[in-house]
C-alpha cells in the first residue's frame, strides 16, 4: 500500500492531547521540547497540524487570537515546524497558506527567523520590527532602579488586565489569566497604590523567560527585571524590542549576552497595535 503524498494529507486542529507529538516535532528539528510552553499555547490558542501516517506530526503551528472572540483583532502565529524528513517539500508553505485563509480578515503577526522569513514574505507578511534575544545570569550592580515592586496578588488581576489591554492594544485576558499558574513569578511595579507595570518569569528548560514585560518607562522595566532576577538562580532569557536601546544596553551591562535576532512581521496591518514605548517583551515570541 503506497504512502499518501504530503499534499493529500489533511490539515487538522490540534488539541492539548497533541502536546507530546508537538514536543517530539520540536526535538526532531533540534529545538528544545518546551512542553510547558506548548501546553500553554495549545490550551489558549488554536493548533494546526498534519499527521504523519508513520506516526507523529509532519508539521504544526499555533495561532493565538486576541480581542473579541467572535471577531479577533489580532492573531499571532508561532511554533511553525516541519519534521526534518519532510522539510523542503512545500508542506510548511501549505500549512501557512491554510492558516492565513482560516484567519480571513484578522490581522496577523509573527516573529520570523532568518530561515523562515522568505516564506512569510512570499505569503505577504511585511517586516515591521525587530526583537533581540538576550540570555545570561543577571549580575546586580550600579544604581538600583527606584521603583517599588512586589509579588502580584489575586486582587491585582483586574488592574493588570486593564493596563495590559491599554498597552498591548488588544484584550488578551485568556492568556494573562493563565500567568499565575504558568509562571514561577508574577510581579507588579506600583506607585502611590497604582500598578504601573508587571512582568512574569516562566520556566523554559534551564532558563527563566521574562515575558510579558509591560511598564510605564524604562526605569520601571529595569526594576521589574531586577526583582525577578533576585528570586531565581537560573539564567534569564528574554526578547526585547530593539527600539528599547537603553534597556538592552543595561541588560548587557548586567551580564546578559545577545543570542539572536528575530524579524517582527505583520499581515493585514502596517504595525502592531498598542503602545510599543511601554511594551518591552512578548509573553513568548510564539504568541506576541
Amino acid at each position: 500500500m503506497s504512502t499518501p503524498s504530503l499534499a493529500a494529507l489533511p490539515i487538522r486542529r490540534l488539541t492539548p492531547r497533541d502536546l507530546t507529538a508537538c514536543a517530539d516535532l520540536s526535538e526532531d528539528r533540534g529545538w528544545p521540547r518546551e512542553e510547558h510552553k506548548w501546553g500553554l499555547l495549545l490550551a489558549a490558542g488554536t493548533g494546526y497540524g498534519i499527521d504523519d501516517p508513520e506516526g507523529g506530526l509532519v508539521t504544526a503551528c499555533v495561532v493565538t487570537e486576541y480581542g473579541p472572540r467572535e471577531r479577533p483583532d489580532l492573531g499571532a502565529i508561532g511554533m511553525v515546524l516541519v519534521a526534518e524528513r519532510h522539510a523542503r517539500q512545500g508542506v510548511g508553505r501549505r500549512l501557512m497558506r491554510h492558516v492565513v485563509a482560516e484567519m480571513g480578515t484578522t490581522p496577523l503577526t509573527l516573529h520570523a527567523t532568518a530561515y523562515g522569513r522568505p516564506l512569510y514574505e512570499e505569503l505577504g507578511f511585511k517586516v515591521t520590527g525587530r526583537a533581540e534575544m538576550v540570555r545570561g545570569h543577571f549580575a546586580p550592580g550600579g544604581p538600583e532602579p527606584e521603583v517599588f515592586t512586589r509579588p502580584a496578588a489575586a486582587e491585582d488581576l483586574t488592574a493588570i488586565l486593564r493596563l495590559d489591554e491599554e498597552i498591548f492594544g488588544s484584550d488578551r485576558t485568556h492568556m494573562i489569566t493563565r500567568l499565575p499558574a504558568f509562571s514561577d513569578q508574577l510581579r507588579v511595579a506600583e506607585e502611590n497604590g497604582r500598578i504601573i507595570g508587571y512582568a512574569s518569569a516562566w520556566p523554559n528548560m534551564n532558563n527563566h523567560v521574562v515575558g510579558p514585560l509591560i511598564a510605564r518607562d524604562t526605569e520601571t522595566a529595569k526594576a521589574l527585571i531586577a526583582s525577578l532576577a533576585a528570586h531565581t538562580d537560573r539564567p534569564l532569557r528574554t526578547d526585547i524590542d530593539v527600539r528599547h536601546e537603553e534597556l538592552l544596553a543595561w541588560l548587557k551591562e548586567r551580564g546578559l549576552a545577545s543570542i539572536s535576532f528575530n524579524s517582527v512581521m505583520t499581515y493585514g496591518i502596517s504595525e502592531l497595535p498598542g503602545d510599543w514605548t511601554r511594551r518591552f517583551t512578548p509573553l513568548t515570541v510564539a504568541a506576541a
